[in-house]
Protein backbone atom coordinates (compact mmCIF):
# COMPACT_ATOMS: atom_id res chain seq x y z
CA UNK A 1 0.00 0.00 0.00
CA UNK A 2 1.72 3.77 -0.69
CA UNK A 3 1.61 6.31 1.23
CA UNK A 4 -1.12 8.23 -0.25
CA UNK A 5 -2.81 4.67 0.59
CA UNK A 6 -2.56 4.36 3.70
CA UNK A 7 -3.35 8.59 4.78
CA UNK A 8 -6.67 8.22 2.69
CA UNK A 9 -7.40 5.02 4.98
CA UNK A 10 -6.39 6.43 8.20
CA UNK A 11 -8.59 9.58 7.15
CA UNK A 12 -11.61 6.82 6.38
CA UNK A 13 -11.10 5.16 9.95
CA UNK A 14 -11.52 8.21 11.89
CA UNK A 15 -13.92 10.22 9.31
CA UNK A 16 -16.44 9.64 12.05
CA UNK A 17 -14.65 11.19 14.64
CA UNK A 18 -14.00 14.28 12.04
CA UNK A 19 -17.55 14.53 11.79
CA UNK A 20 -18.20 14.87 15.28
CA UNK A 21 -15.26 17.33 15.82
CA UNK A 22 -16.99 19.81 12.92
CA UNK A 23 -20.30 19.18 14.67
CA UNK A 24 -18.74 20.40 18.31
CA UNK A 25 -16.94 23.62 16.89
CA UNK A 26 -20.20 24.77 14.96
CA UNK A 27 -22.09 23.98 18.28
CA UNK A 28 -20.61 27.23 19.98
CA UNK A 29 -21.38 30.69 18.29
CA UNK A 30 -19.12 32.75 16.65
CA UNK A 31 -21.30 35.50 15.78
CA UNK A 32 -19.35 38.44 14.62
CA UNK A 33 -20.93 40.70 15.16
CA UNK A 34 -20.95 41.09 18.11
CA UNK A 35 -17.42 39.30 17.75
CA UNK A 36 -17.44 37.17 21.06
CA UNK A 37 -14.63 34.61 19.60
CA UNK A 38 -12.46 33.73 22.78
CA UNK A 39 -15.37 30.97 23.63
CA UNK A 40 -14.54 28.99 20.66
CA UNK A 41 -10.83 29.18 20.74
CA UNK A 42 -10.96 27.90 24.25
CA UNK A 43 -13.09 25.54 23.16
CA UNK A 44 -11.37 24.29 20.03
CA UNK A 45 -7.92 24.35 22.10
CA UNK A 46 -9.36 21.67 24.25
CA UNK A 47 -10.62 19.55 21.47
CA UNK A 48 -6.95 19.73 20.34
CA UNK A 49 -5.89 18.82 23.64
CA UNK A 50 -7.69 15.80 23.29
CA UNK A 51 -5.69 14.47 20.01
CA UNK A 52 -2.38 15.80 21.52
CA UNK A 53 -2.35 18.89 19.74
CA UNK A 54 -1.37 21.94 22.08
CA UNK A 55 -2.74 24.78 20.75
CA UNK A 56 -0.79 28.15 21.45
CA UNK A 57 -3.71 30.82 22.80
CA UNK A 58 -2.81 34.00 21.36
CA UNK A 59 -5.50 37.10 22.76
CA UNK A 60 -5.55 40.28 20.84
CA UNK A 61 -5.40 42.89 24.48
CA UNK A 62 -9.27 43.68 24.99
CA UNK A 63 -9.15 47.55 24.36
CA UNK A 64 -7.78 46.82 21.18
CA UNK A 65 -10.26 44.45 20.08
CA UNK A 66 -13.28 46.55 21.92
CA UNK A 67 -11.71 49.78 19.67
CA UNK A 68 -12.07 47.62 16.23
CA UNK A 69 -15.79 46.86 16.97
CA UNK A 70 -15.59 43.80 18.29
CA UNK A 71 -15.53 41.58 22.04
CA UNK A 72 -12.99 39.31 22.68
CA UNK A 73 -10.17 37.27 20.18
CA UNK A 74 -8.07 35.02 20.71
CA UNK A 75 -5.93 32.99 18.04
CA UNK A 76 -4.40 30.08 17.90
CA UNK A 77 -1.38 28.59 16.80
CA UNK A 78 -0.56 24.55 17.12
CA UNK A 79 3.42 24.01 15.91
CA UNK A 80 4.47 20.08 14.61
CA UNK A 81 7.65 20.64 13.91
CA UNK A 82 9.73 17.51 12.93
CA UNK A 83 13.14 17.90 12.18
CA UNK A 84 15.76 20.82 10.57
CA UNK A 85 15.55 21.84 7.49
CA UNK A 86 12.79 21.63 4.92
CA UNK A 87 9.87 23.91 4.63
CA UNK A 88 7.18 25.29 7.05
CA UNK A 89 3.51 25.18 6.05
CA UNK A 90 0.41 27.08 7.64
CA UNK A 91 -2.82 26.12 7.59
CA UNK A 92 -5.58 29.12 7.78
CA UNK A 93 -8.80 28.81 8.52
CA UNK A 94 -11.19 31.30 10.69
CA UNK A 95 -13.63 30.48 13.22
CA UNK A 96 -15.43 34.17 13.13
CA UNK A 97 -18.87 34.34 11.17
CA UNK A 98 -22.08 36.71 10.85
CA UNK A 99 -24.87 35.62 12.72
CA UNK A 100 -27.52 33.25 11.39
CA UNK A 101 -30.20 35.30 10.30
CA UNK A 102 -33.57 34.15 9.12
CA UNK A 103 -35.09 31.24 7.13
CA UNK A 104 -33.41 28.45 8.48
CA UNK A 105 -34.94 24.98 8.68
CA UNK A 106 -32.20 23.41 11.12
CA UNK A 107 -30.97 24.51 13.86
CA UNK A 108 -27.93 27.24 13.27
CA UNK A 109 -25.81 25.70 16.22
CA UNK A 110 -27.03 21.87 15.54
CA UNK A 111 -24.78 20.34 13.83
CA UNK A 112 -27.60 18.23 12.01
CA UNK A 113 -26.52 15.56 9.98
CA UNK A 114 -28.94 15.29 6.47
CA UNK A 115 -29.01 13.24 3.46
CA UNK A 116 -24.76 13.57 3.33
CA UNK A 117 -24.44 16.83 4.62
CA UNK A 118 -23.95 18.93 7.74
CA UNK A 119 -25.83 21.78 9.10
CA UNK A 120 -24.55 24.87 11.00
CA UNK A 121 -23.47 28.25 10.90
CA UNK A 122 -19.68 28.31 9.61
CA UNK A 123 -20.35 24.56 8.43
CA UNK A 124 -19.11 25.13 5.58
CA UNK A 125 -16.98 28.25 5.86
CA UNK A 126 -15.21 27.88 7.47
CA UNK A 127 -15.13 25.70 10.89
CA UNK A 128 -14.79 22.68 8.38
CA UNK A 129 -11.64 23.58 7.43
CA UNK A 130 -10.44 23.30 11.10
CA UNK A 131 -11.70 19.46 10.83
CA UNK A 132 -9.87 19.00 7.20
CA UNK A 133 -6.60 20.61 8.43
CA UNK A 134 -6.49 19.36 11.88
CA UNK A 135 -7.22 15.52 10.54
CA UNK A 136 -4.89 16.20 7.59
CA UNK A 137 -1.96 16.90 9.98
CA UNK A 138 -3.22 13.57 12.27
CA UNK A 139 -3.32 11.46 9.05
CA UNK A 140 0.12 13.05 8.41
CA UNK A 141 1.75 12.59 11.71
CA UNK A 142 0.17 8.62 11.99
CA UNK A 143 1.37 7.33 8.79
CA UNK A 144 3.82 9.60 6.78
CA UNK A 145 6.01 10.43 10.12
CA UNK A 146 7.60 13.02 8.49
CA UNK A 147 11.17 13.76 9.57
CA UNK A 148 12.26 17.27 8.18
CA UNK A 149 10.24 20.68 8.17
CA UNK A 150 6.59 21.82 10.07
CA UNK A 151 3.47 22.45 10.19
CA UNK A 152 1.53 25.44 11.57
CA UNK A 153 -2.10 25.27 12.28
CA UNK A 154 -3.52 29.07 12.41
CA UNK A 155 -7.13 28.98 13.78
CA UNK A 156 -7.77 33.21 13.61
CA UNK A 157 -11.10 34.96 14.46
CA UNK A 158 -11.42 38.56 12.34
CA UNK A 159 -12.03 37.34 8.66
CA UNK A 160 -15.21 38.87 8.65
CA UNK A 161 -13.95 42.48 9.53
CA UNK A 162 -11.14 42.22 7.07
CA UNK A 163 -8.11 40.34 9.27
CA UNK A 164 -6.05 42.63 11.04
CA UNK A 165 -6.76 40.90 14.68
CA UNK A 166 -6.61 37.34 12.74
CA UNK A 167 -3.69 36.63 10.91
CA UNK A 168 -2.87 40.29 10.32
CA UNK A 169 -1.96 40.39 14.34
CA UNK A 170 -0.11 36.75 14.28
CA UNK A 171 1.99 38.09 11.54
CA UNK A 172 2.80 41.68 12.77
CA UNK A 173 3.68 40.23 16.13
CA UNK A 174 6.37 38.19 14.62
CA UNK A 175 4.32 34.85 16.24
CA UNK A 176 4.72 32.99 12.66
CA UNK A 177 6.54 33.58 9.47
CA UNK A 178 5.74 30.40 7.20
CA UNK A 179 7.39 29.93 3.90
CA UNK A 180 3.91 28.30 2.56
CA UNK A 181 0.18 28.42 3.62
CA UNK A 182 -2.93 27.13 2.50
CA UNK A 183 -5.88 28.68 3.69
CA UNK A 184 -9.71 27.59 4.44
CA UNK A 185 -11.65 27.05 0.95
CA UNK A 186 -13.59 24.98 -1.31
CA UNK A 187 -12.94 21.44 -2.83
CA UNK A 188 -13.32 22.03 -6.48
CA UNK A 189 -10.69 24.98 -7.20
CA UNK A 190 -7.36 26.19 -5.66
CA UNK A 191 -7.38 29.81 -5.96
CA UNK A 192 -4.62 31.60 -6.40
CA UNK A 193 -6.25 35.08 -6.20
CA UNK A 194 -9.30 36.91 -5.59
CA UNK A 195 -10.89 40.23 -5.12
CA UNK A 196 -9.94 43.47 -2.86
CA UNK A 197 -12.76 44.96 -0.84
CA UNK A 198 -13.78 48.49 0.12
CA UNK A 199 -16.54 49.13 2.71
CA UNK A 200 -17.51 52.67 3.72
CA UNK A 201 -19.91 54.27 5.92
CA UNK A 202 -22.02 57.20 3.88
CA UNK A 203 -23.78 59.59 6.42
CA UNK A 204 -26.07 62.31 4.93
CA UNK A 205 -27.01 65.43 6.84
CA UNK A 206 -30.27 67.45 6.18
CA UNK A 207 -32.28 69.13 8.96
CA UNK A 208 -35.32 67.81 10.17
CA UNK A 209 -38.79 69.42 9.86
CA UNK A 210 -42.41 68.47 10.75
CA UNK A 211 -44.35 67.02 7.57
CA UNK A 212 -46.83 69.51 7.44
CA UNK A 213 -44.04 72.34 6.79
CA UNK A 214 -41.54 70.34 4.31
CA UNK A 215 -39.88 73.84 3.05
CA UNK A 216 -38.40 74.50 6.75
CA UNK A 217 -36.64 71.57 6.50
CA UNK A 218 -33.41 69.75 4.17
CA UNK A 219 -34.66 66.09 3.81
CA UNK A 220 -31.50 63.58 3.87
CA UNK A 221 -33.39 61.03 2.40
CA UNK A 222 -34.00 62.55 -0.90
CA UNK A 223 -30.78 64.18 -0.99
CA UNK A 224 -29.13 59.94 0.02
CA UNK A 225 -31.14 58.68 -3.17
CA UNK A 226 -29.70 60.71 -5.45
CA UNK A 227 -26.09 59.95 -4.30
CA UNK A 228 -27.82 56.17 -4.43
CA UNK A 229 -28.67 56.81 -7.82
CA UNK A 230 -25.13 58.09 -8.83
CA UNK A 231 -23.53 54.87 -7.21
CA UNK A 232 -25.12 52.19 -8.75
CA UNK A 233 -25.33 54.11 -12.25
CA UNK A 234 -21.31 52.86 -11.38
CA UNK A 235 -22.13 49.45 -11.44
CA UNK A 236 -22.95 49.75 -15.46
CA UNK A 237 -20.05 51.59 -15.89
CA UNK A 238 -18.28 48.62 -13.86
CA UNK A 239 -19.18 45.69 -16.18
CA UNK A 240 -17.33 47.81 -18.95
CA UNK A 241 -13.87 47.15 -16.83
CA UNK A 242 -12.94 42.92 -17.13
CA UNK A 243 -10.71 41.23 -15.03
CA UNK A 244 -7.73 38.42 -16.87
CA UNK A 245 -7.61 36.21 -13.60
CA UNK A 246 -10.50 33.09 -14.36
CA UNK A 247 -12.96 33.34 -11.61
CA UNK A 248 -12.93 36.72 -11.45
CA UNK A 249 -15.08 39.24 -14.03
CA UNK A 250 -15.80 42.73 -13.14
CA UNK A 251 -15.54 45.22 -10.24
CA UNK A 252 -19.36 45.86 -8.82
CA UNK A 253 -20.91 47.77 -5.86
CA UNK A 254 -23.19 46.95 -2.92
CA UNK A 255 -25.15 48.77 -0.59
CA UNK A 256 -26.16 46.69 2.06
CA UNK A 257 -27.52 48.49 4.64
CA UNK A 258 -29.82 51.95 5.21
CA UNK A 259 -31.14 53.64 8.39
CA UNK A 260 -32.27 56.90 9.08
CA UNK A 261 -35.41 59.24 9.70
CA UNK A 262 -36.88 59.33 13.17
CA UNK A 263 -40.60 59.08 12.52
CA UNK A 264 -43.27 58.97 9.28
CA UNK A 265 -44.30 62.49 9.96
CA UNK A 266 -40.84 64.02 10.24
CA UNK A 267 -38.76 65.11 7.31
CA UNK A 268 -35.24 62.88 7.58
CA UNK A 269 -32.62 64.97 8.86
CA UNK A 270 -29.96 61.79 8.37
CA UNK A 271 -29.46 59.25 7.19
CA UNK A 272 -26.60 56.74 7.00
CA UNK A 273 -25.44 53.58 4.51
CA UNK A 274 -22.92 51.73 3.77
CA UNK A 275 -21.16 50.51 0.69
CA UNK A 276 -19.25 47.57 -0.01
CA UNK A 277 -16.95 47.99 -3.31
CA UNK A 278 -15.16 44.82 -4.56
CA UNK A 279 -11.73 45.59 -6.24
CA UNK A 280 -10.69 43.07 -9.40
CA UNK A 281 -6.82 42.06 -8.61
CA UNK A 282 -5.59 44.83 -11.83
CA UNK A 283 -6.82 48.27 -9.60
CA UNK A 284 -5.41 50.32 -7.95
CA UNK A 285 -7.51 50.72 -4.08
CA UNK A 286 -6.28 54.64 -3.30
CA UNK A 287 -7.66 55.50 -7.15
CA UNK A 288 -11.03 53.63 -6.34
CA UNK A 289 -11.37 55.07 -3.20
CA UNK A 290 -10.94 58.47 -4.57
CA UNK A 291 -13.62 57.90 -7.14
CA UNK A 292 -16.42 57.06 -4.87
CA UNK A 293 -15.63 59.90 -2.74
CA UNK A 294 -15.15 61.94 -5.94
CA UNK A 295 -18.84 60.30 -7.00
CA UNK A 296 -20.88 61.20 -3.63
CA UNK A 297 -19.76 64.52 -3.95
CA UNK A 298 -20.69 65.50 -7.35
CA UNK A 299 -24.11 64.04 -6.19
CA UNK A 300 -24.09 65.82 -2.88
CA UNK A 301 -23.76 68.81 -4.30
CA UNK A 302 -26.94 68.58 -6.60
CA UNK A 303 -28.98 69.59 -3.37
CA UNK A 304 -28.87 72.76 -1.73
CA UNK A 305 -27.83 72.19 2.17
CA UNK A 306 -26.83 68.36 2.21
CA UNK A 307 -23.55 67.48 3.89
CA UNK A 308 -21.95 64.44 3.66
CA UNK A 309 -19.33 62.80 5.89
CA UNK A 310 -17.85 59.48 4.54
CA UNK A 311 -15.77 57.00 6.40
CA UNK A 312 -13.68 54.15 5.72
CA UNK A 313 -14.83 50.85 7.37
CA UNK A 314 -12.37 48.51 5.60
CA UNK A 315 -9.95 48.27 3.29
CA UNK A 316 -8.56 44.71 1.97
CA UNK A 317 -6.68 44.09 -0.80
CA UNK A 318 -6.88 41.71 -3.54
CA UNK A 319 -4.41 38.82 -3.71
CA UNK A 320 -2.30 38.67 -6.51
CA UNK A 321 -0.41 35.25 -7.05
CA UNK A 322 3.17 34.99 -5.71
CA UNK A 323 5.11 32.82 -8.05
CA UNK A 324 6.37 30.66 -4.96
CA UNK A 325 2.78 28.84 -5.00
CA UNK A 326 3.32 26.47 -7.84
CA UNK A 327 4.37 23.53 -5.49
CA UNK A 328 1.09 24.05 -3.61
CA UNK A 329 -1.11 24.34 -6.41
CA UNK A 330 0.66 21.32 -8.22
CA UNK A 331 0.05 18.77 -5.39
CA UNK A 332 -3.56 20.23 -4.45
CA UNK A 333 -4.52 19.87 -8.63
CA UNK A 334 -2.88 16.14 -8.49
CA UNK A 335 -4.14 14.86 -5.57
CA UNK A 336 -7.41 16.76 -6.39
CA UNK A 337 -7.60 15.59 -9.79
CA UNK A 338 -7.18 12.16 -8.29
CA UNK A 339 -9.83 12.05 -5.49
CA UNK A 340 -12.29 13.91 -7.23
CA UNK A 341 -12.39 12.42 -10.27
CA UNK A 342 -11.98 15.92 -12.33
CA UNK A 343 -10.04 18.82 -13.38
CA UNK A 344 -8.97 21.09 -10.30
CA UNK A 345 -8.95 24.62 -11.70
CA UNK A 346 -6.54 27.27 -10.59
CA UNK A 347 -8.66 30.14 -10.57
CA UNK A 348 -9.55 33.44 -9.00
CA UNK A 349 -12.40 34.35 -7.00
CA UNK A 350 -14.55 37.53 -6.41
CA UNK A 351 -14.74 36.74 -2.67
CA UNK A 352 -12.19 38.59 -0.03
CA UNK A 353 -10.30 37.06 2.25
CA UNK A 354 -8.05 37.06 4.98
CA UNK A 355 -5.08 35.14 3.07
CA UNK A 356 -4.11 38.37 1.15
CA UNK A 357 -1.89 39.34 4.31
CA UNK A 358 0.24 36.62 4.73
CA UNK A 359 0.52 36.85 0.53
CA UNK A 360 1.24 40.50 1.16
CA UNK A 361 3.75 39.62 3.51
CA UNK A 362 5.60 37.45 1.17
CA UNK A 363 4.21 34.36 2.08
CA UNK A 364 2.86 32.02 -1.26
CA UNK A 365 -0.18 30.84 -0.18
CA UNK A 366 -3.44 29.48 -1.96
CA UNK A 367 -7.54 28.64 -0.88
CA UNK A 368 -8.21 25.09 -1.01
CA UNK A 369 -10.54 22.91 1.81
CA UNK A 370 -13.92 21.30 2.63
CA UNK A 371 -16.50 22.96 0.28
CA UNK A 372 -18.71 22.75 -2.84
CA UNK A 373 -18.01 23.75 -5.54
CA UNK A 374 -19.61 27.64 -5.10
CA UNK A 375 -20.56 30.35 -2.50
CA UNK A 376 -24.27 29.45 -3.58
CA UNK A 377 -24.32 25.91 -3.34
CA UNK A 378 -22.87 25.72 0.08
CA UNK A 379 -25.21 28.32 1.83
CA UNK A 380 -22.50 30.65 3.30
CA UNK A 381 -24.09 33.80 4.60
CA UNK A 382 -27.65 32.25 4.29
CA UNK A 383 -30.07 29.75 5.41
CA UNK A 384 -29.05 26.31 6.14
CA UNK A 385 -25.54 26.64 5.10
CA UNK A 386 -24.16 23.02 5.14
CA UNK A 387 -20.86 20.98 4.04
CA UNK A 388 -21.37 17.41 1.88
CA UNK A 389 -20.20 15.47 4.09
CA UNK A 390 -18.06 13.53 1.26
CA UNK A 391 -16.40 17.09 0.32
CA UNK A 392 -15.13 17.01 3.38
CA UNK A 393 -13.78 13.29 3.53
CA UNK A 394 -12.10 14.16 0.17
CA UNK A 395 -10.56 17.18 1.23
CA UNK A 396 -8.87 16.14 3.93
CA UNK A 397 -7.35 13.32 1.85
CA UNK A 398 -6.19 16.50 -0.76
CA UNK A 399 -4.33 17.78 1.78
CA UNK A 400 -2.86 15.33 3.82
CA UNK A 401 -1.37 14.01 0.62
CA UNK A 402 -0.58 17.48 -0.23
CA UNK A 403 1.12 17.82 3.49
CA UNK A 404 3.25 15.04 2.91
CA UNK A 405 4.50 15.86 -0.73
CA UNK A 406 5.62 19.41 0.50
CA UNK A 407 7.63 17.77 3.56
CA UNK A 408 9.15 14.66 1.46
Amino acid sequence: MTDYAKLDAWIDAHFDEEVQFLQQLVQVPTDTPPGNNAPHAERTAELLKDFGLDAEKHAVPTQEVKDYGLESITNLIVRRKYGNGGRTVALNAHGDVVPPGEGWTHDPYGGEIVDGSLYGRAAAVSKSDFASFTFALRALEAVAKPTKGSIELHFTYDEEFGGILGPGWLLEKGLTKPDLMIAAGFSYEVVTAHNGCLQMEVTVHGKMAHAAVPTTGIDALQGATKILNALYAQNTLYQKVTSKVEGITHPYLNVGRIEGGTNTNVVPGKVVFKLDRRMIPEENPVEVEANIRQVIADAAAESAGITVEIKRMLLANSMKPLAGNKPLVDAIQKHGGELFGEPIKAMGTPLYTDVRLYVEAGIPGVIYGAGPRTVLESHAKRSDERVVLEDLRRATKVVARTLSDLLA
